[in-house]
C-alpha cells in the first residue's frame, strides 16, 4: 500500500478493494508513528482528513471519482487551507488558521483528494536545507545526519519515507527539485504561470511556482493534471487549453536531442554525482537519445542574479507581516512603530531577516540601478541563452545538485555555501521554464542523486515522457529508505 503508485491506488479505490477512509487511516497511523523521527509534518488534523476521506468514498460510490479521488496528499505549509493552521514554517504565522483555500487546495478538493497534513518547510520558503523552520529541521529519511533539502524538505521527506502518497511543493530557486534530488524522489516545477499562486504565501512573486512531488514521473503527470489551470484571482496565471500531461508517457525516445551545458559539467560537481549522471546519460543513449554539447554562457551568473532579485521581492512581500491584522504580535510595546519593530524582530528568523535587509538595500535609492536593474538585464540574457540552446536540442540535462545531501548544520554558518546548493536550479526560475529532478542513483554515504531535466516553455508532457521512459528502464525511483 505505502509503495503503490497513484495509478495503482486509484484502481484499488475504484474497485472497492480499499476505501479512502481505510487508506487515510493507515497513513495517519504511519505519520503518528514516524513523524517524531523525521519532523516532516507541522500540522496533522485527523478529523479534517478523515472527513475528506469519507466524502471521497461517497464520490467513488456515486461513480463521480477521478484519478486522485480518495488519495492522501500532503500539502506544503505555504498553501492556505481553510480551517488548517498555515504557518509557512514561521513563528510569525504560528497562530494563523486560514479562513480560505488556496487555488491549488481548491483544485485538489474538487478532485476528491485527501489533505493528509501540512508539511514542514524553510521559513517563508527561504532556505536550501529545511533548517530555517521555526519548527526545527527535517531529517533526511536516507540518513538522519543529513538535510533533506529545502525549502520543500518536509514534502520530500514525507514522500520518500512513505508518509504520504504524494505532496505539493513550491519552487523559487530550486525548492522542489533540490529536495527531490536529496531525498531520492521525483519533483517538477512547471512553466511559470501554469499553477495558481492564489493563496500560496508569497516569497518572490516573479519566481515562485507550485508543483508536485512524488515517487515517479507517471505520478507527477496525474498530479499536474489536477494542479494546472487558469485562476482569475492570480494576475500571473496563464489562460491555456487544458492538456493531459500523461499523454506522451509511452512515446519512444529515438531521435531525442539532449543538450549538455558545458558550464554544468565543470568544476564544482562532486565525483559521485558526476559518475551517476554519466550512467544516467548512457541509459538515455541506449534508449535512442543523442547527446550534444551546448553552452549557457551566462549560467554562472544565475546565483548572484537570483540573490538580488529574490530578496528584493521578498522585502516587499513580507512587509504585510506587521503584527496588526494577523500573525505574531509582540506582547509589550510603547507605540505603533515599536510594535512593528518588535513583532517583526520576534516573528522572523535570521535567514528571513537577512534577505529582507538585502532586498531593502538593493531597492534603496542609489543602489536600485546598480543592483536591481542590472540583475534584471542579466536575467534577460540568461533567458536568451536557453532560447539559443533549444535551437540545438530538445531537452537539457545535468545534475540537480553539485553534491549529495550535506550534513545538518554543515552550511548553516556560511550563507554563501548554502546558496550555492541551488547553482544548477535557479536559472529555470529566472527564465520561467519548466524543470524537474528524478533519482538516478546513490553517492557518498548512500545518499541519493538527482538528474535535472529542463524543458522549453510548456513542454511538461515531453519532460515527463523523457523521465518516465528512463524510469521504465531503471528502478531508482522505487528505492525506499524504509
Amino acid at each position: 500500500m505505502f509503495n503503490a503508485s497513484l495509478k495503482q491506488l486509484s484502481i484499488q479505490l475504484a474497485g472497492k478493494k480499499i476505501s479512502s477512509t481505510e487508506l487515510t487511516s493507515e497513513f495517519l497511523k504511519r505519520i503518528k508513528q514516524l513523524n517524531p523521527e523525521y519532523n516532516a509534518f507541522i500540522t496533522v488534523n485527523e478529523e479534517l482528513s478523515l472527513a475528506q476521506a469519507r466524502a471521497a468514498d461517497q464520490m467513488i460510490a456515486a461513480g463521480q471519482a477521478g484519478p486522485l479521488t480518495g488519495i492522501p496528499i500532503a500539502q506544503k505549509d505555504i498553501f492556505c487551507a481553510k480551517g488548517w493552521l498555515t504557518t509557512c514554517g514561521s513563528k510569525m504565522l504560528s497562530n494563523f488558521i486560514s479562513p480560505y483555500d488556496a487555488g491549488v487546495i481548491e483544485r485538489f478538493n474538487q478532485a476528491g483528494a485527501v489533505n493528509i497534513g501540512k508539511t514542514n518547510m524553510d521559513e517563508f520558503a527561504m532556505g536550501s536545507s529545511n533548517e530555517t523552520s521555526y519548527y526545527g529541521p527535517v531529517k533526511n529519511p536516507w540518513d538522519h545526519a543529513a538535510v533533506p533539502g529545502g525549502s520543500s524538505g518536509g514534502a520530500a521527506c514525507a514522500v520518500a519515507a512513505r508518509l504520504a502518497c504524494a505532496a505539493t511543493g513550491t519552487d523559487t530557486g530550486g525548492s522542489i527539485r533540490q529536495p527531490a534530488a536529496l531525498c531520492g524522489i521525483s519533483g517538477i516545477k512547471p512553466t511559470y504561470g501554469l499553477v495558481s499562486r492564489y493563496g500560496m504565501i508569497a516569497f518572490a512573486s516573479s519566481l515562485d511556482q507550485g508543483g508536485p512531488m512524488a515517487k515517479s514521473a507517471e505520478d507527477l503527470a496525474l498530479l499536474l493534471n489536477v494542479m494546472v489551470g487558469f485562476d482569475p484571482r492570480d494576475s500571473t496565471s496563464l489562460q491555456r487549453e487544458a492538456e493531459d500531461y500523461a499523454r506522451d508517457l509511452q512515446k519512444p525516445l529515438a531521435g531525442l536531442r539532449i543538450g549538455l551545458p558545458k558550464e554544468y559539467f565543470a568544476a564544482g560537481m562532486s565525483n559521485d554525482v558526476a559518475s551517476a549522471i554519466e550512467k544516467a546519460l548512457d541509459e538515455y543513449r541506449k534508449l535512442g537519445a543523442q547527446t550534444v554539447e551546448i553552452s549557457l554562457p551566462n549560467a554562472p551568473l544565475a546565483i548572484p542574479v537570483y540573490y538580488v532579485l529574490a530578496p528584493a521581492e521578498a522585502s516587499s512581500n513580507l512587509s504585510r507581516f506587521d503584527g496588526v491584522r494577523y500573525g505574531h504580535r509582540a506582547e509589550s510595546y510603547s507605540d505603533l512603530a515599536d510594535m512593528y519593530r518588535k513583532s517583526r524582530a520576534q516573528g522572523f528568523g535570521p535567514e528571513v531577516k537577512r534577505r529582507i535587509l538585502i532586498g531593502t538595500y538593493v531597492l534603496s535609492h542609489g543602489y536600485y540601478d546598480a543592483y536591481y536593474i542590472k540583475a534584471q538585464k542579466l536575467r534577460r540574457l540568461i533567458a536568451q541563452d536557453f532560447a539559443d540552446a533549444y535551437q540545438q536540442c530538445d531537452i537539457i540535462m545535468g545534475p540537480t545538485t553539485p553534491t549529495v545531501a550535506f550534513n545538518l548544520g554543515e552550511k548553516s554558518g556560511d550563507p554563501i555555501q548554502m546558496y550555492l546548493s541551488d547553482i544548477y536550479t535557479s536559472a529555470a526560475n529566472l527564465t520561467g521554464m519548466p524543470a524537474m529532478s528524478i533519482p538516478v542513483g546513490f553517492g557518498d554515504k548512500n545518499r541519493p542523486i538527482g538528474l535535472h531535466i529542463i524543458g522549453n516553455y510548456f513542454k511538461e508532457a515531453q519532460m515527463l515522457n523523457v523521465a518516465h521512459q528512463y524510469q521504465l528502464a531503471t528502478d531508482w525511483h522505487n528505492q525506499s529508505p524504509v
